[in-house]
């Protein structure tokens, strides 16, 4: 089956139980169409660039699937009814990412107060 990562934003007042909530119905929605779950994590709530919604800040989720199409589509047509989720995407991929995400790297690095190793500048050729 096609491999997908599917990231929701879900509204900045619901707590982390009802966020969890809301991870644990896509999964069973995807399991219901014969799918599966391979990972999922949750990115806590972060600050986004522009309001949505009224919204500042929103919880982010991602979810790696290993499903059919059609599943797909039943879990974008009931995450657009959900009033609390106000973002999602879903995207096609060739495989999952081995461990953590990018975001879960980079968290643990701020929690630890390391900083992000620079790139070297490249001199300039005359």
């Amino acid at each position: 089956m096609p491999l997908y990562e599917h990231v929701f934003l879900a509204r900045q007042d619901l707590s982390q139980a009802q966020v969890d909530a809301l991870a644990e119905n896509a999964t069973k929605i995807v399991e219901e169409n014969q799918g599966k779950v391979v990972k999922t994590e949750t990115w806590g709530l972060r600050s986004l660039a522009y309001k949505i919604q009224k919204n500042r800040k929103a919880h982010f989720v991602m979810l790696d699937l290993d499903a059919s199409g059609e599943a797909i589509a039943e879990l974008e047509r009931q995450t657009r009814m959900n009033e609390d989720v106000i973002r999602y995407m879903t995207v096609r991929v060739d495989e999952h990412e081995k461990g953590p995400s990018v975001m879960m790297r980079k968290q643990e690095r701020s929690d630890r107060g390391e900083r992000a190793p620079r790139a070297p500048r490249r001199e300039e050729e005359f």
